[in-house]
């Protein structure tokens, strides 16, 4: 039987199978899927790293968009790496931190403590100084979450005190969140438009306010 009459011979129920199978495989890969797959941030589990220099604070009401970014993700790889190494419970590092600022802001400042401990140039004792810090860290972190009400599998905003004069705050929804890590993609992506949709803005003013002053 020549190669001809053996491709001929292949029931056309296999042949189908292979064809899905083969499409199966490239869509894995990416290569002919119509919706690629999201990417899955904080499934490659490190400890994080900066450049040479000395560290900063990060102050994220300053940040740009393209600097938010950043941030975002370089945190959001850290605070995966300290759950898994300290085996943290919701109790203390929630898996929906990233929707809550005062969260947010206490791992950001404990993420730039630790990367000054660990520093090469920084004192021995560094590293110690820090995990007694991270254990005050943990207590107000412990405290935080309580207060804000965001859980294992849902979350809603931190309630706040309405003071004399003010609006009334919005309603308090709870929300049932399926996905952490896409949750995170969308959380980090609204942040990062909302940034550069106020820098559009002002550049824009800057803009308008150059042709009047010609």
């Amino acid at each position: 039987m020549n190669n001809s009459e053996e491709i001929d011979a292949i029931p056309e129920d296999a042949a189908r199978d292979d064809e899905s199978e083969a499409g199966a495989q490239q869509n894995g890969r990416g290569e002919h899927s119509e919706s690629p797959p999201f990417p899955r941030l904080g499934a490659g589990v490190n400890a994080g790293g900066r450049e040479q220099g000395p560290v900063r604070p990060v102050n994220w009401n300053l940040l740009s968009s393209d600097q938010a970014e950043i941030a975002w993700l370089e945190l959001n790889s850290w605070v995966s790496w300290l759950r898994l190494t300290y085996g943290l419970t919701p109790s203390v590092l929630p898996p929906f931190w990233h929707r809550h600022p005062e969260l947010t802001l206490e791992l950001s400042a404990l993420h730039t403590h630790w990367l000054g401990a660990y520093d090469p140039e920084q004192h021995a004792s560094g590293p110690l100084i820090w995990h007694r810090d991270f254990a005050e860290t943990c207590r107000r972190l412990r405290d935080w979450v309580q207060a804000s009400g965001t859980r294992l599998d849902r979350d809603r905003p931190t309630r706040q005190t309405r003071w004399p004069g003010e609006e009334p705050f919005p309603t308090i929804i709870e929300e049932v969140i399926d996905d952490r890590d896409l949750d995170f993609v969308h959380y980090v992506m609204a942040d990062v438009a909302a940034r550069r949709a106020e820098e559009d803005a002002y550049y824009q003013r800057q803009a308008e306010q150059a042709v009047e002053n010609e």
